[in-house]
């Protein structure tokens, strides 16, 4: 009676694309940073910048990402106690 939710996994091509686009954004930054008309203080202040951007975005996508499978294993266990009270429920019986 229950469905097991299948599994999405992204592709290998996905996956590449990714982690290409990642690489192509990070050096871009670094090559303006690197090439900016401004004191070292300030590319160094601006390259800081760009590395705690990015620790930050992978940590806040890794919350959502463990948040919302918290949230689906609890949203499992209460369906597998719905079917399990639907299964022994017998509308015959007397109360």
């Amino acid at each position: 009676m229950s469905e097991t939710p299948v599994k999405q996994q992204s592709t290998a091509a996905f996956y590449g694309q990714a982690v290409a686009s990642f690489g192509v954004a990070m050096a871009a930054t670094a090559l303006g940073i690197v090439n900016l008309d401004a004191d070292a203080w300030v590319r160094g202040f601006l390259g800081i910048a760009v590395l705690y951007l990015v620790t930050s975005a992978f940590t806040l996508a890794k919350v959502v990402r463990d948040r919302q499978e918290a949230g689906q294993i609890v949203s499992r266990v209460d369906q597998a106690r719905v079917e399990r009270l639907l299964a022994e429920h017998d509308p015959f019986q007397k109360l």
